[in-house]
């Protein structure tokens, strides 16, 4: 099973590592993906973390996954957003598998492709962005099994989104195996 994981500059790092990290202890195969305008792979991210993707978007959009996640980050998820490899991905992702972001990413990112149809949260300081219908403002990570999406709130979320998504993926003994040796007070 693979997982892509886009990144631009001004991601928020703490998110898009915890992804990456968790979800490759759990044994998931990620692909990181880097959508910079000139085709580079290495992005600086929202604290001046310098991360390299594995590849540039647009050599993947043939590429098929279990999941596309989002990390949000500012301007990270207004890169993410105007990428049109990566939207190319994501409209193709709705009818094929699962969709997930966190923080600035479900309403900079995905509302704003008409991408979110049920219940979502996100960033408190973007959660105005988000129809009241679809908002779960309480909630710090939010399954919309129907149609297969899953959002967070922000960094502070990060380790349960990531857990959350292994979850999904890989069942709830996959999940727990993977928490185990993190220490976490949270689990």
């Amino acid at each position: 099973m693979k997982v892509l994981v886009p990144i631009a500059d001004g991601s928020e790092e703490l998110e898009a590592v915890t992804m990456i990290d968790l979800l490759r202890r759990a044994g998931i195969d990620v692909t990181v993906a880097s959508c910079t305008t000139d085709g580079g792979s290495e992005i600086c991210a929202s604290r001046g973390v310098k991360l390299v993707a594995d590849h540039h978007i647009s050599t993947l959009t043939d590429e098929r996954y279990a999941m596309i996640a989002l990390p949000g980050g500012m301007p990270g998820a207004e890169l993410l957003r105007d990428s049109a490899p990566l939207l190319t991905l994501l409209k193709q992702q709705q009818s094929n598998g699962w969709i997930a972001a966190i923080c600035a990413a479900p309403a900079v990112v995905l509302h704003s492709h008409g991408l979110i149809k049920g219940s979502a949260t996100c960033h408190p300081a973007f959660q105005a962005q988000l129809p009241a219908a679809n908002l779960m403002s309480d909630q710090p990570v939010v399954i919309d099994h129907d149609n297969r999406l899953v959002t967070s709130q922000g960094p502070g979320t990060a380790m349960t989104f990531a857990l959350t998504l292994i979850e999904i993926l890989a069942g709830a003994d996959k999940r727990k195996l993977t928490a185990a040796p993190l220490c976490l007070a949270i689990e």
